[in-house]
């Protein structure tokens, strides 16, 4: 059994776009990154807080990301869903409160399933609730595809139990505080869910359908090397053979609009091919690995102060020790030279894909592997 779904809640926004991306994207390793790691500790923390707040047994997890923010942005999040769940107290006899319950919407995507972070199910009303942890961008619940997956979850779970009018999505994103909710009738989403969802669902698990690029690419695991998002982007060539001063308006307009996008993209087939250079030795015409360019640094920061202000210098603090050109400039190339040469260093730098017409020299994959295994030991 998949530990995530093929066609996953959080996904949706891309799939339901580009309905065969969900297939390119499973071909590609689904790594994880210290974000969503920072994300999974800030959930485990908050489905204790509620926990306890329910009063239910609960163990306080303990990670790496421990720190007094974790502890305030987390106690943000639990405070708003308490309210949630007094709410529906009081308006409610027995509401049912679940926490990071395993949600299944297969009834409309194939193997569909996820998990709600907050559940609340009482008369005329059902609320899903969701903990983004990211500050990146911020995230809104309206019309949003992956509570409404989840929501759908929710009703297949209780429809029949209680008499469910309104849905209300709720995503809390405490370091942005950021809260936004939105609210969908039963009718209305599952009439959704039968005309826009199903049919696009069917064609996603059967990597069906056409590729549209955008902005859900952002974290496509397939975006480096995906064709129609570079089809897309090259189009924009086609502005490179008219000076500026010729192109209309409109296609100044166009241009401008794209240009965050190809910027993202370009950076994105950049990182792919230096990552394939550095690992698996793979060349690119035209380019080669060269040792990236790298800045001074001090070996011992105490013992630069002291030798410094033992040589009578004393204005070499500003909101900590000045730097090494700050450093040169105070006490003059030789002196800086006779005092601290011994106590400077300059690592080698990342390995960088560049034009062969740089003059750096080549370098191996065998030296960026013996430069890689020096910095670990």
């Amino acid at each position: 059994m998949r530990a995530h779904a093929l066609l996953s809640a959080s996904s949706a926004h891309r799939w339901l776009r580009c309905p065969p991306s969900a297939r390119l994207e499973d071909t590609f390793e689904n790594a994880t990154s210290v974000f969503a790691e920072e994300g999974t500790a800030a959930h485990a923390l908050a489905e204790h807080k509620l926990r306890v707040f329910l009063g239910q047994k609960s163990q306080r997890p303990e990670s790496d990301f421990d720190s007094a923010d974790l502890q305030y942005y987390t106690d943000m999040y639990a405070e708003y869903a308490a309210e949630l769940i007094t709410a529906a107290r009081a308006s409610c006899k027995d509401p049912i409160v679940l926490l990071e319950q395993r949600l299944d919407y297969s009834c409309y995507v194939p193997e569909g399933f996820g998990t709600g972070d907050l559940i609340i199910v009482a008369d005329g009303i059902l609320d899903i609730v969701d903990l983004k942890y990211g500050k990146g961008v911020a995230v809104s619940a309206e019309d949003n595809p992956q509570m409404k997956l989840y929501a759908l979850g929710a009703l297949a779970l209780f429809d029949s139990l209680y008499d469910i009018q309104v849905v209300r999505m709720s995503i809390c994103q405490p370091r942005l505080e950021n809260v936004s909710t939105y609210e969908i009738t039963v009718d209305e989403l599952t009439a959704w869910a039968e005309k826009e969802l199903r049919p696009k669902a069917r064609l996603a698990i059967s990597g069906e359908g056409e590729f549209l690029p955008g902005e859900h690419c952002r974290f496509c695991r397939a975006r480096q090397t995906c064709r129609a998002r570079a089809e897309e982007y090259l189009s924009l060539a086609k502005h490179d053979f008219k000076p500026p001063l010729l192109l209309t308006e409109e296609e100044i307009a166009e241009v401008l609009s794209l240009a965050d996008r190809l910027s993202l993209w370009a950076a994105d087939v950049y990182a792919y091919a230096t990552d394939l250079a550095i690992r698996e030795g793979r060349e690119w015409q035209g380019y080669k690995l060269v040792e990236g360019r790298s800045n001074r640094r001090y070996t011992s920061e105490s013992l630069v102060a002291e030798i410094v202000t033992a040589a009578g210098y004393t204005d070499i603090y500003k909101q900590s020790l000045i730097g090494i050109t700050d450093m040169e400039k105070l006490l003059g190339k030789q002196r800086f030279k006779e005092l601290l040469a011994h106590l400077v260093e300059k690592p080698p730098g990342k390995p960088a894909l560049v034009p062969l017409a740089d003059k750096r020299l080549a370098i191996t994959v065998k030296q960026t592997a013996e430069a890689d295994f020096k910095e670990e030991v």
